[in-house]
């Protein structure tokens, strides 16, 4: 087949988080290679004319979705979707409005209350201001953790304290920011991935290995866990697959509402469910990724392996996902 690999155009002066959709398309475009697949790249900018003059050039029999912004701007990612849903381009990954509703985080989180699903309590500027305890500021339409670290986590008191605190890291968080109850506890990541013939494999739980981190450090991985190799949290935030028996009930629960999300929102190829887990065992989903990324160091293809696939099968499952009805 003849595959467009389709990602964001990445500034001159980058951030890692942005640099790694190029490494994703290599990797990418080497398993499509192995398969038996032409493929080429392009970068969609907001010029979306010219992409669109560009798409129809190439012809595609399928694209490759990588793009995870769009002039900078996480909201703006559903626009690659639709552009090829208004060409009539078969794509892989999530549909449009998948990936619109689980970009947007606090949408995201009312979906998941609305479906009976557990997601920590949350609260944004202008409604009622939360009880006081322990949050974690994020943002409304960043991902990659851009903006979180252990700054992020936050004791609020009052109402003033809250819109404080949401102010004052907003700017850095894209503009609009939320306040979500910090579980203090275990982290786990559930990655599905489209079966041949329809339907979801729930791939093997992988947890977020704290163990390292001094006693006064929240559990957290925030940007520089993911993407500074400089950091201490970088080196010391391992994954791991292995888990005793004691925790076979938990991973059943945690397998089951992954593949709950995967219905409730309509999931396709791919996608990533992360969860906490707090002192009393009861699971939290934090977020639902849509479109996690496929680098072959991420945790997906990790979740891969350990499910006993290769990155070539795991892409050849996402290709005729997409080419599925």
């Amino acid at each position: 087949m003849n595959v467009v690999i389709l990602h964001e155009a990445v500034p001159s002066a980058a951030r890692e988080d942005e640099l790694d959709v190029l490494v994703q398309a290599d990797a990418i475009a080497r398993a499509l290679a192995d398969l038996g697949h032409t493929s080429r790249r392009l970068a969609l900018t907001l010029d979306l004319l010219a992409g669109r003059e560009a798409l129809q050039r190439s012809r595609p029999d399928v694209v490759f979705n990588l793009v995870e912004s769009l002039g900078g701007h996480v909201r703006l990612l559903p626009l690659a979707p639709a552009l090829l849903d208004t060409l009539r381009i078969p794509y892989t990954g999530s549909r449009t409005a998948a990936l619109f509703v689980t970009t947007g985080k606090v949408l995201t989180k009312r979906l998941l209350r609305a479906y009976g699903l557990p997601t920590p309590p949350w609260y944004v500027p202008g409604q009622a201001a939360p009880p006081a305890g322990r949050y974690i500021i994020k943002g409304v339409w960043e991902e990659a953790s851009f903006g979180i670290d252990d700054s992020s986590i936050v004791e609020l008191r009052t109402a003033g304290d809250f819109e404080a605190a949401v102010a004052a890291r907003a700017a850095a968080l894209g503009g609009e920011a939320f306040a979500e109850a910090y579980i203090d506890g275990r982290e786990f990541n559930l990655s599905l991935l489209a079966r041949a013939a329809g339907g979801v494999e729930v791939l093997p739980p992988a947890e977020i290995d704290f163990s390292a981190f001094p006693a006064d450090k929240p559990r957290l991985v925030g940007y520089a866990a993911k993407w500074d190799t400089a950091a201490f949290e970088y080196h010391h935030t391992p994954r791991t697959f292995d888990f005793p028996a004691r925790d076979a009930s938990l991973l059943t629960e945690l397998r089951r509402l992954a593949a709950a999300c995967w219905e409730a929102f309509d999931l396709r190829g791919y996608a990533r469910v992360d969860f906490r887990v707090d002192a009393a065992g009861q699971p939290w989903i934090l977020e639902i990724n849509a479109n996690p990324g496929l680098a072959p160091d991420a945790g997906f293809p990790a979740a891969v392996a350990q499910g006993g696939l290769s990155f070539e099968e795991m892409i050849a499952r996402v290709l005729a996902d997409a080419l599925r009805p």
